[in-house]
């Protein structure tokens, strides 16, 4: 684990992670997912979100160190390429088809993001393990306070516009950053599973500054998607 993830406030964030793995062991989901299909790049199920498209630098170390190696083992799973990577910020309507949006709430959304993401700092993320769900894989990290707190306030103003979250969180006051590197479409093998294990310990990213904010409709390999604005963190 990174020496970076010493504060409470990471600590919490941690929590929520281990929490979140038992209930993935257990088979006790208390959260949302997003269940798989044959084929996700055409996958008509849509959402609203908004997230972070990262920088080069980031992007090439995921690839090259941990979505390479186990695309070696197993080619046949959906791994995100340089064009759909991304860090989740804060969702609004899961996945769904037909949508569970209209074309007012992305109007309304929009705006509430429009006035409420810019009085936000940059922050930093500290990427320290992978976390294997059922149907997925994700890159987690631990942030400073500044992530709760822009999420927080979304959701109030989303829910006053009156476009509540409507995904379903273990922990709803306490948030992490994930990026998926990778979605499942048959099972997977114990050397492949060795493999998450074996890389999830060898984890060595730099910190990482969340500079910006962009909202969007999309699926859920950020395919058929929509940018509907972004905006930059101070």
């Amino acid at each position: 684990m990174s020496l970076y993830n010493n504060t409470a406030y990471q600590r919490r964030q941690i929590k929520v992670v281990e929490d979140i793995e038992s209930q993935v062991r257990s088979n006790d989901l208390k959260f949302s997912t997003v269940l798989p299909v044959e084929d996700y790049e055409n996958d008509p199920r849509l959402c609203l979100t908004s997230v972070h498209f990262p920088k080069t630098d980031l992007i090439d170390s995921v690839l090259n160190t941990i979505v390479k190696p186990l695309k070696r083992i197993t080619p046949s799973h959906f791994y995100y390429q340089k064009d759909n990577l991304h860090l989740t910020i804060k969702n609004i309507r899961v996945i769904s088809d037909p949508p569970n949006f209209t074309v007012n709430d992305l109007i309304r959304a929009k705006n509430v993001f429009e006035s409420v993401v810019p009085k936000y700092k940059r922050f930093e993320v500290y990427f320290y393990r992978l976390l294997l769900f059922k149907s997925n894989l994700a890159l987690v990290g631990t942030t400073g306070e500044e992530l709760d707190e822009i999420i927080l306030d979304l959701d109030k103003n989303l829910s006053a516009a009156g476009i509540p979250d409507d995904k379903q969180y273990t922990n709803s006051k306490n948030f992490f950053c994930n990026m998926t590197l990778v979605r499942f479409n048959s099972q997977l093998t114990a050397r492949y599973k060795l493999k998450i294990k074996e890389l999830s310990s060898k984890i060595n990213i730099k910190p990482y500054i969340i500079d910006s904010v962009t909202l969007l409709t999309s699926n859920a390999v950020l395919k058929k998607r929509k940018i509907l604005g972004e905006w930059g963190l101070r």
